[in-house]
């Protein structure tokens, strides 16, 4: 007995539709990668570089209002940087601290300028300038000073390029350190002695002298010579004997402009 075969009927517009869109379409991507790879090869990169890549969001864009604000805060914050860098450069620059200038060497005395022969001319300039404020000049006629007088003017008198010499000192070793003083600070003196070498001397518990020689007064006498008879002629070998000073370095211990401005009193010390 034969079997009663029908043939199937084609299938119907709906079912059509259906079948497309129940089977999934392949992304071009991948179609193309498999034209150019291995399909192994073709879905390793098609799920790495499509599939799992990641995706980047923007933030929400900011309220309009909101961002005009705070660029007029931010024109404003530079409009008042400008004006403070302007006014800063204008004034004077800060001045450096004890501290940087101590790092910087400021006042330090370089090694070729440690020389005696160097100091030497400060020392005759400042024997002119003692000899002015004590009154003893060419026209002035005083060959001595007392205490009341001389005292306040020497302890107030700037003693840069003084020829000091310790005479006593607690420490021994500084007794008969001789120098010409190129740094007066306020509590010490700098010296340069006659070898070349700079000697930091305490001013407390150190007793210094110094000499204040007259003026060389030989040409002025041979001058009024010229002019008439009646002046004599000073022996040959006649000379003035220096003034000889001798001071307390503690009560000098302040900075010469300080001392310059200062007022001092004539008292007793206890030290003496």
């Amino acid at each position: 007995m034969e079997p009663n075969l029908h043939p199937i009927p084609p299938p119907t517009w709906n079912e059509t539709f259906t079948t497309m869109a129940t089977e999934p379409k392949e992304h071009i991507a991948e179609a193309l990668l498999k034209r150019a790879h291995s399909p192994d090869q073709a879905n390793t990169i098609f799920r790495e570089r499509v599939k799992q890549r990641p995706l980047l969001l923007r933030p929400t864009s900011p309220d309009p209002d909101l961002d005009a604000r705070s660029k007029r805060q931010s024109l404003r914050h530079q409009k008042a940087k400008s004006q403070r860098s302007s006014s800063s450069s204008s004034t004077k620059p800060k001045p450096l601290s004890a501290k940087q200038k101590r790092r910087l060497d400021l006042y330090a005395i370089p090694a070729s300028q440690r020389k005696y022969a160097i100091y030497a001319p400060l020392h005759r300039m400042w024997c002119a300038y003692i000899r002015e404020i004590l009154g003893l000049g060419r026209e002035g006629k005083r060959t001595f000073v007392d205490a009341n007088s001389a005292g306040p003017v020497l302890v107030s008198a700037d003693y840069h390029g003084a020829l000091l010499e310790v005479t006593r000192s607690r420490c021994l070793s500084r007794v008969g350190t001789k120098g010409i003083v190129v740094k007066d600070t306020k509590f010490t003196f700098e010296l340069v002695t006659m070898r070349d070498e700079v000697k930091v001397l305490p001013k407390e518990h150190t007793v210094f002298r110094f000499e204040v020689p007259f003026e060389d007064d030989g040409e002025e006498e041979k001058q009024k010579m010229g002019e008439g008879d009646e002046v004599v002629k000073k022996e040959e070998g006649e000379k003035r004997k220096p003034l000889v000073f001798e001071i307390q370095g503690g009560q000098f211990e302040n900075r010469a402009p300080d001392r310059a401005n200062k007022k001092f009193r004539a008292h007793f010390d206890p030290d003496l």
